[in-house]
């Protein structure tokens, strides 16, 4: 029985209608739809909702991120971004999955990375074998 209790925190729903206005920081858990218009930056380990009235002008930090609105900012998500159809973003992006949808504008730079791999040295060109010397074999290739 103790299990069904604990559905609290990360199960809360919030929404912030198009009549919304916010200046200042935004921070939640759990899920949040944002229909309004805010002005500062966004701070959750949850999900952001950016409906279709939605303008941000600010940087989000989040667990994920579902953009149908406006944003003037970067966005940096743990784990997912999902940039709808008619959304339009204006800023750097950084996520560890990015789904865009056709008819996006996006004007920045997008830095995907799924397996978290640091950047090693230059790889080999196209067509090119890797250099050993003489001495050395390749591993495991």
């Amino acid at each position: 029985m103790e299990d069904a209790m604990s559905t609290t925190g990360n199960n809360s729903k919030n929404v912030l209608n198009s009549d919304v206005e916010i200046k200042g920081n935004l921070k939640f858990t759990g899920e949040l739809t944002l229909e309004g218009k805010l002005e500062g930056d966004v701070q959750t380990d949850g999900l952001l909702n950016l409906g279709d009235s939605a303008v941000v002008n600010g940087n989000i930090n989040a667990q994920s991120v579902v953009v149908r609105g406006k944003i003037n900012g970067n966005i940096n998500a743990k784990e997912k971004i999902e940039i709808k159809a008619k959304a339009e973003l204006f800023g750097d992006i950084r996520a560890t999955k990015l789904i865009v949808e056709e008819g996006v504008t996006f004007v920045g730079k997008t830095e995907v990375n799924p397996n978290k791999v640091t950047p090693t040295a230059a790889p080999a060109r196209p067509g090119e074998a890797p250099k050993f010397p003489e001495s050395a074999k390749p591993l495991g290739r």
